[in-house]
């Protein structure tokens, strides 16, 4: 298979509608985390709602993208690529278009199914077309450009939910979606496998679909039902079951979707573990961060995806810089000093209180910003260099899906997990705030019952004018508990990641043939 230079005609059209594709897929997450509390708002959604939107997408892209990956190799890069832009693309006019809860989680799902195709497309075009001594700075320009256009995500939703324009967050996505599919069909000529003669693994992408379905809805379940309900446990038994499953089905079969011995390359392995925890924690604290932003400290949605700003310009200024020293030096050290420094940065954040709005920002969430942004400005190439490194070229597709896979599922399991907590965490946090005010039993229990709309908690109907403030503080003083426990857990994920980096990673090792 003939690799092309970075620089050349046929290097920058693969670059540019790789980046285009990729970061129409990121911009929509960030985005969205900016924009849940006007769109919360809008359809009258829940907390337990909220996961479902943001899980929906996650879901399907976590079920089916190692299957995606495979289809690139097997049935060709740019073609299964632009079909999954198309999808993804139809799939988010829906999204902008849906007037329920229900209609919303359901485009979700179509975006998703696009997505899967579409995202280790992306990366599998630069790995299998660009020459492997420049692969390591296509990845790290590939990187700095999504993450710029994916942290310029928060800034334009932001400014749209305060316009009550939350909505175009999804409609965004159609123009970038049809430049990349113009220049694909145009610019870019298809790369495959020819050698790759196996047929897809349904099976795989059904069990692992089922098993990280049942996982999420058991998860999701607990705050309302409790973990010892039949519904939480019943579904979450059961999608350890189909997990298991998934995993003697891929030692079993010959073609299968995730080829475990991929998992005999330590680094693989070790990438790929790091991958799982350091996105796990990141999402989550994303996520709370955002949400603690608006619906706490009083910042606009619009100033909220401003103080993402540092992120952006050190992953602007970095990011490249990072993928090409872990082309000369390796990536290891990059790989342990990265997610360690991204830890540090979440721990930081976790101990910022009530403060009073933006005016104290520079002092308050701006240096955990600013060390967040670091520690992933010199994560982000490496680690997928790292991975697309230890495998040899026609496993491309899968390796960049197996790795795009543990960053979702790792979302999937952080929205969900990180989701039941935060509302436990609040539960308790709010329960001691309200014991010492003179309410009534039934004043209590629908005080209580708000703690599922989290930091969109209102103050009950039932309660006198007299106490309605003391209700709301207790209510902020309860959701910055909670965050805080949420943030210190996220920053346990980061350095858990670097742990994985310590152990697993070498900085040359041979991938399966």
């Amino acid at each position: 298979m003939s690799t092309v230079a970075l620089n050349s005609r046929a290097g920058k059209w693969i670059m540019v509608s790789a980046i285009l594709a990729s970061a129409m897929a990121f911009i929509d997450a960030t985005a969205l985390n900016v924009v849940l509390p006007s769109l919360q708002q809008s359809l009258k959604a829940t907390g337990a709602d909220l996961f479902w939107i943001l899980n929906a997408y996650l879901l399907m892209l976590a079920s089916l993208i190692l299957i995606g990956g495979a289809m690139g190799d097997k049935l060709g890069r740019r073609k299964v690529f632009m079909a999954g832009i198309f999808i993804f693309i139809t799939g988010s006019a829906a999204c902008g278009l849906s007037g329920s809860v229900l209609l919303l989680v359901s485009c979700r799902v179509i975006q998703g199914i696009g997505g899967a195709l579409m995202i280790p497309g992306s990366l599998s075009l630069i790995s299998s077309s660009i020459n492997d001594k420049e692969r390591g700075k296509a990845i790290g320009t590939w990187s700095a450009f999504t993450t710029v256009v994916t942290m310029g995500g928060p800034v334009l939703g932001g400014a749209l939910a305060d316009a009550g324009l939350w909505r175009y967050i999804f409609f965004i996505n159609v123009p970038f979606g049809i430049a990349a599919l113009l220049m694909l069909a145009f610019k870019v000529t298809e790369i495959k496998d020819e050698d790759n003669k196996a047929g897809l693994d349904f099976p795989g992408a059904i069990t692992i679909a089922l098993g990280l379905a049942l996982i999420t809805f058991g998860f999701l379940r607990i705050p309302a039902v409790g973990l010892y309900n039949i519904q939480a446990v019943g579904s979450l038994a059961a999608g350890i079951v189909f997990l298991l499953v998934f995993i003697r089905l891929e030692m079993k079969s010959n073609n299968p979707m995730m080829p475990l011995k991929l998992f005999t390359n330590a680094t693989f392995s070790g990438a790929n573990l790091l991958t799982f925890f350091l996105y796990a924690g990141l999402g989550a604290g994303m996520l709370f961060l955002s949400l603690n932003l608006v619906q706490i400290q009083g910042y606009s949605q619009l100033q909220s995806g401003l103080t993402f700003l540092p992120f952006t310009v050190l992953m602007i200024t970095i990011a490249r810089f990072a993928g090409s020293l872990a082309d000369k030096h390796g990536p290891r050290l990059f790989l342990i000093v990265g997610p360690a420094t991204a830890g540090l940065g979440l721990l930081l954040l976790s101990f910022v209180k009530q403060t009073t709005g933006p005016a104290e920002y520079w002092t308050t969430f701006f240096p955990g910003v600013l060390v967040l942004g670091l520690g992933m400005s010199f994560t982000v190439a490496p680690l997928t260099a790292a991975v697309m490194a230890s495998v040899s070229d026609h496993f491309s597709g899968t390796a960049s899906g197996v790795n795009n896979a543990m960053t979702r599922i790792s979302g999937v399991f952080a929205n969900a997990i990180f989701g039941a907590l935060a509302v436990l965490f609040f539960s308790g946090a709010l329960q001691k705030q309200i014991q010492t005010m003179p309410l009534s039993t039934v004043q209590r229990q629908q005080i209580m019952q708000q703690a599922i709309n989290l930091g969109n908690a209102k103050v009950p109907a039932i309660i006198t004018n007299a106490h309605k403030q003391t209700v709301e503080n207790a209510y902020h003083a309860g959701f910055i508990a909670a965050y805080a426990n949420i943030m210190r857990i996220s920053a346990a994920l980061g350095f858990l990641g670097a742990l994985m980096a310590l152990i697993f990673i070498k900085n040359k090792e041979t991938g399966p043939a």
